[in-house]
Order: C-alpha cells, then sequence, then structure tokens
C-alpha cells in the first residue's frame, strides 16, 4: 500500500425507480454495491472507502465488505438529491472521523461495477503528479449523429452529416469516478476548472441505468480471457491458423487473443488480417509473453508440446486446451481435441477422430457431390504453403493426360506458395490465389488431388473423390487420409514416382464405380456436426475455469 491521505465516497442511496433496490441487486451473485467496495479496497493506495446511504441496509452490507459508513441525512437523500451535497457531507464527516486532512475526494459509483483497478490507480496517479490538474473524471467517447429536442422540434447537433470518424469528439461522463482537490470540493461542486477526462472502454464504460445494463455486466463479468497460442509458418502451414481462427469466431462471449511464436511472422499477417488482437513472441521464452497476456484460459495449437511448458502454465492455474498435441505436455493439459493424428494411449479428456473435426463455414453449408459419368474438371490443392511444391510434381504427371482429354485443370495456392514461376509453362491450368469458395471448386471437380491434411476432412465433407499425397511423416499417421474413409493415398509425396501418380489418376477417370464407391465412403460421415461438439468441448472447459 501506499500512504497517502485519499478519501473514496460510494454514493448508494436505497430508492431507485428504475431498478428497485439496485445497489443491493444481485450481479454475478454478489450484490451490486460489492463491486465498488473490492476496487477500492484493492487499490494501490492507502484509501479510506466510506460508502454513503439513507439506507441502514446498505450500510450494514457495505460494512461487511470491508467499507466504513456514513448515514447521509435525508434532506440529500430523495431523488432531487445531487451528489455534491452527498460527497461534501461525507467528506466532512470522514475528516473529522479520522482527524485527515484529505488532499483528495474520489467519487465511485457502485453502478459502474465493470471498472479495473489498475484503471483507478493510474487516474489516481496522474492526479498526484500532475498538480495543474483540479478534477479527473471518468467518461467514454460517445461521439455520433446527435439530435435535441427545442422549441417544439428535432433540431441536430451538427453543422455536416459526417461518418462517425470525422465528427469531433464527444465525451459522456460515466459515473466511474470523480478524483478532485480538497479545496475545489464543496455542497455545490466538485469539479475544477482543470479538468482531464479519463477514457473507459472494454466494459468498464458501462453505467447501470436500465435492467439492460445490468445483463450487460453480467455478459462482461462472466466472460473470459482467451488466449489463443498459434503456430503457422512457411515449413508446417496456415493450419493451425485457420482452425484457430474458427475456433475464435464462434467464442462470441468471450475475449480473444491470439499469440504467436517468434517463427510466424506468416500466421501474425494471415490473423491481423482477421481484424483479431494478435501479439507476436518478444520474450526469449513463448510462456513469459503468455503471463503478460495474463489469459484465463489458453488453447495451444503449436503442434506437439513440451511437459515443462505445460506443467508452468498449469502451475499458474490456467485452463489448457490443446489442438493435434502428441507431444509429453499432452497429458497436462485439461483437454486435448486431436481429428488428425493418432495417440498410442488412451487418456481422459482426450477426444480423437473425425468426430472432431473443425469446418470452415463454407462446408458447413456446401452441397454434397454427385458423381458425372466422366471425368472433366480436376483440382490440384496443397494447401497455404505447399513446401514440396507438390502442385508442380502432379501438374507435370498429368498435364498432357488432361489436355488430350480436354479435361479443364483448377489449380489453388494458398496464402504461403511462391512457387509461381515453376507453373508458368502449363499455359491450359487455371490458377487460383488465396480464394474464399474452394469448396465450389471442390464440388465442381470430378478428382481432387490434395495433401494429408485437413483438406481431406473438407473433401469428404463434399464427397468428391481425392488422391492424396503426404507432405511428411507425420501426415502419413492422418486418421482420415486412407482408403477406409474414401481415399486413395500415395504415401510421402516427394518419393511417389510420376508413373505412380498418373496410374492413380487413369484408374480413377476409366471407373465410374470407383469413383462412385469412394464418394459413398465419405458420405458415410457426419462430419459437419464436429465443429459443433469442439465448441461445446470449450465451453464446458471454459465454464470450469
Amino acid at each position: 500500500m501506499i500512504p497517502c491521505d485519499i478519501l473514496l465516497v460510494i454514493p448508494a442511496r436505497g430508492g431507485s425507480k428504475g431498478i428497485p433496490r439496485k445497489n443491493l441487486r444481485l450481479l454475478n451473485g454478489k450484490p451490486l454495491i460489492y463491486y465498488a467496495i473490492k476496487t477500492a479496497l484493492s487499490s494501490v493506495y492507502n484509501l479510506d472507502i466510506y460508502v454513503s446511504s439513507d439506507d441502514d441496509e446498505i450500510l450494514n452490507i457495505s460494512k461487511q465488505f470491508g467499507a466504513k459508513t456514513h448515514k447521509r441525512d435525508s434532506n440529500i437523500s430523495d431523488d432531487k438529491s445531487t451528489l455534491d451535497p452527498v460527497i461534501f457531507s461525507c467528506y466532512s464527516y470522514a475528516k473529522e472521523k479520522e482527524h485527515k486532512d484529505y488532499k483528495y475526494i474520489i467519487t465511485v459509483q457502485p453502478t459502474s461495477p465493470l471498472l479495473k483497478v489498475s484503471t483507478l490507480d493510474l487516474a489516481i496517479n496522474k492526479a498526484i503528479n500532475d498538480q495543474k490538474i483540479d478534477t479527473i473524471i471518468a467518461a467514454k467517447e460517445d461521439t455520433g449523429l446527435t439530435w435535441r429536442f427545442e422549441k417544439n422540434k428535432y433540431l441536430p447537433n451538427y453543422k455536416k452529416r459526417l461518418n462517425r470518424q470525422y465528427l469531433p469528439s464527444i465525451f459522456k461522463e460515466t459515473g466511474a469516478f470523480v478524483i478532485t482537490k480538497n479545496n475545489i470540493i464543496t455542497d455545490k461542486t466538485r469539479i475544477g476548472k482543470n479538468v482531464l477526462l479519463h477514457r473507459l472502454d472494454d466494459g468498464e464504460d458501462v453505467d447501470i441505468d436500465t435492467f439492460e445494463d445490468f445483463n450487460l455486466c453480467e455478459y462482461y463479468l462472466k466472460r473470459k480471457h482467451v488466449l489463443f497460442v498459434v503456430t503457422g509458418n512457411k515449413k508446417i502451414g496456415l493450419g493451425h491458423v485457420y482452425n484457430t481462427l474458427l475456433l475464435a469466431n464462434d467464442l462470441i462471449n468471450h475475449k480473444i487473443t491470439f499469440l504467436v511464436d517468434n517463427t510466424s511472422e506468416m500466421a501474425y499477417n494471415k490473423i491481423k488480417s482477421n481484424n483479431y488482437n494478435v501479439k507476436i513472441q518478444r520474450s526469449p521464452k513463448l510462456i513469459d509473453d503468455i503471463i503478460k497476456l495474463n489469459p484465463d484460459i489458453i488453447i495451444n495449437d503449436i503442434l506437439d508440446t513440451q511437459k515443462d511448458y505445460i506443467k508452468k502454465l498449469k502451475k499458474l492455474e490456467y485452463k489448457i486446451i490443446n489442438f493435434e498435441d502428441l507431444g509429453e505436455g499432452s497429458r497436462y493439459a485439461d483437454v486435448v481435441i486431436n481429428a488428425i493424428y493418432p495417440e498410442k494411449k488412451v487418456l481422459k479428456n482426450h477426444f480423437l477422430g473425425h468426430k472432431y473435426f473443425v469446418l470452415r463455414d463454407e462446408f458447413l453449408f456446401s452441397k454434397r457431390k454427385k458423381i458425372n459419368k466422366s471425368v472433366k474438371r480436376i483440382l490440384i490443392t496443397f494447401g497455404g504453403v505447399d513446401p514440396n511444391n507438390y502442385t508442380l510434381k502432379v501438374l507435370k504427371s498429368i498435364y498432357d493426360l488432361c489436355i488430350s482429354k480436354n479435361i479443364k485443370i483448377d489449380i489453388i495456392t494458398g496464402y504461403g506458395y511462391d512457387n509461381y514461376q515453376s507453373l508458368k509453362d502449363f499455359k491450359l491450368a487455371s490458377i487460383h490465389k488465396n480464394i474464399s469458395n474452394i469448396s465450389d471448386f471442390m464440388y465442381e471437380a470430378d478428382i481432387i488431388f490434395t495433401s494429408a491434411g485437413r483438406t481431406v476432412y473438407e473433401i469428404a465433407s463434399i464427397g468428391t473423390p481425392a488422391i492424396v499425397l503426404a507432405q511428411n511423416e507425420r501426415e502419413l499417421t492422418h486418421f482420415f487420409a486412407s482408403a477406409e474413409f474414401g481415399f486413395i493415398n500415395l504415401g510421402l509425396g516427394y518419393e511417389v514416382e510420376n508413373s505412380k501418380i498418373i496410374n492413380a489418376f487413369l484408374e480413377l477417370i476409366s471407373s465410374k464405380s470407383n469413383r462412385f464407391y469412394m464418394n459413398e465412403l465419405m458420405k458415410k460421415h457426419n462430419l459437419k456436426n464436429g465443429r459443433k461438439m469442439v465448441n461445446q468441448i470449450i465451453q464446458n472447459t471454459i465454464n470450469q475455469g
């Protein structure tokens, strides 16, 4: 505690017409008055905290929560009474009671329960360190096209209709706090000549006046800070990024932050382009950046985690959810969701298999494929990066055959693909970069060439026959990219000869029955429910936190 002669007054009248017994009404299980007292008690400054009320029940409850009390006079307790005489009366009482000549008097209203102690302390620090300031008032920006009612008609408060960002800034007091010097306060005012507005946002600016405000505060108090720790670069691609963006989109009731490791500038740029709050690793150890962000829940999508990393996070009492984690750290996470790769041991709270794959929106609502009699169109797509340039390998293998049979070739490349020069000689192939409707191309294609990553699930949700080339050893273990689920898996792509690719392609071209059977195997599985299941697992984990 920093010793300082500061009085903090919480005015809490018993009568309230908008919300009856407002100051004692339970908000997330605690009386509304509790939050103002708790914030004041948590300040680093040694505040004298008084609740001023005309209501004995409010005063008794306030004592239980650690505040001192002032029973205000009835003549300043009705609807017409302003706060100035209330605060001055309490100030006069406390000054005599505590034998102190307070330098600052702070008003904190209980109707701002989301005010953070760090915000209050920052404002107090500003007042102490800048003696030119007479008063600091909590406010929120309220800029907009406003009107007034005057002389029996509505008149605009602006000269020209402009977008909000071009209008002059307007600020509205929130009631969260007013900090003023002792030479300013009287029973008529608490506002000096030199005023500083301390801007609030992110919920702190909510001032409870209606039941709707109450519900909004309930939402903020239950909201958790969810941190997605993600990796994504040219080596491993952007599958983890796309997965976490989908998860974040579904967590509409929580604060979302992304953190990427220092090798993942590509991931950083992709997440930032989706307008999420994203940070890149600055500390030598990723865990130090996590601690600074102070989340409630951590969702790791960074491949295999180390035991020490997860155990340190658990020691800090974070809830941990990991995706596609085969590392030692997975044993210590609260939940592991692994739709793609098999695990060697059966572990509690590990959810495995295709039932837990998270499909993108376009695949949730896409049509199911009907097999055509002949092959007229193929699609080549090897993810966001395609590190081994299988796009070129497949194109070399099948290009001449496709041209001779009048088969249209579509190539879809992703965010990190940079081998376009190698494709320049294949003039009749159509290249599509960073598209947002890949499901349409998958549906229109008769055969797809792809890698053994997340894309196989997207293909299966539509039902288009596909030939798979794994990018690495890890992809070889993919749950789903196999004949059992309707795929022709040729193995590690860089070990596969071109003749094997063309033979597999020729076999599918010539056999509608094979293509139909692959389509039927894919359609047997309801992949569109996986996202809902994963979201429910995450929500359950958050609610347990």
